[in-house]
């Protein structure tokens, strides 16, 4: 039996919250899996909101490979997907890049960089900085300070601090985005989560209002604060990156925080 959640608000009547959602907005690593590991029953509880005809999207700041590699790789797992459905802040990163005609350097993990191919990186008037464990590096991160300093525009694909791996907590993108904005007092641009350009491209695919949506994540504030401060419900899963009391450092809370995603799937689906 799933776990019980955990109401933000006293007397809020989760029964009928849920019954105004009509679209599902899933975070990926740490809600769905970890590494190449589904979360316990986290592909039945997908596999029961497809079949409540549920609009679904997963949208994810995943930046260590590209969308059709992170693609096959959960399909792999077990997980129906499809490509249509994933928002991914690649992707978004490159459309903005090839919006605003900028040839970026690439700070990224390889297999990110596919998302790239066929974009013009030669003298390079933007930096693109994501995870990438071999890539970011002091050669790298001085290349980029020095483009920065001469005038290029910086771009951070997300800035979360940390996510977890199949081991522990490990470094995101965060740290280092912050550090070359502190040496160049240059503020980057963020294309992920918590930008409310990318809920905006999230919930416009699906011809749902925000009010009818609701954010399942493991991150208290790119996942759940960002949607949160756009309209949205947010239910906060005690898995991933999460950590004792995530939820006390947001204001407002969680509209619910539950054990895992598959606990969020039976209080949507009112299951006994």
């Amino acid at each position: 039996m799933a776990s019980q959640a955990t109401l933000k608000t006293v007397g809020q009547d989760w029964k009928q919250v849920f019954a105004k959602i009509k679209c599902i907005l899933i975070d990926l690593s740490g809600t769905l899996h970890i590494g190449d590991t589904p979360i316990e029953d986290a592909v039945s509880a997908l596999q029961r909101l497809r079949n409540a005809g549920y609009k679904i999207r997963f949208v994810t700041n995943t930046t260590k490979e590209s969308q059709r590699s992170l693609h096959q790789r959960l399909t792999n797992m077990g997980f129906e997907m499809h490509l249509e459905e994933m928002i991914t802040s690649l992707v978004a990163t490159r459309k903005y890049v090839e919006k605003r005609n900028l040839k970026p350097f690439l700070i990224l993990d390889k297999k990110a960089a596919e998302e790239f191919e066929g974009v013009n990186c030669d003298d390079p008037n933007a930096v693109v900085i994501g995870l990438g464990k071999a890539e970011l590096n002091y050669s790298n991160l001085n290349i980029a300070f020095r483009l920065l300093n001469s005038g290029a525009e910086f771009i951070a694909v997300h800035k979360g601090k940390y996510y977890r791996d199949e081991s522990d907590l490990s470094l995101g993108p965060g740290p280092f985005v912050t550090a070359l904005e502190y040496a160049t007092d240059k503020e980057a641009i963020v294309i992920g989560k918590p930008s409310p350009n990318f809920f905006v491209c999230a919930i416009e695919s699906t011809g749902c209002e925000l009010s009818e949506a609701v954010m399942i994540g493991d991150d208290v504030r790119d996942d759940i604060a960002g949607a949160i401060s756009f309209g949205m419900k947010g239910i906060l899963v005690k898995t991933g990156k999460y950590r004792e009391r995530d939820e006390d450092s947001i204001s407002p809370q969680p509209d619910f925080v539950v054990e895992t995603f598959a606990s969020a799937v039976h209080h949507i689906l009112h299951e006994q």
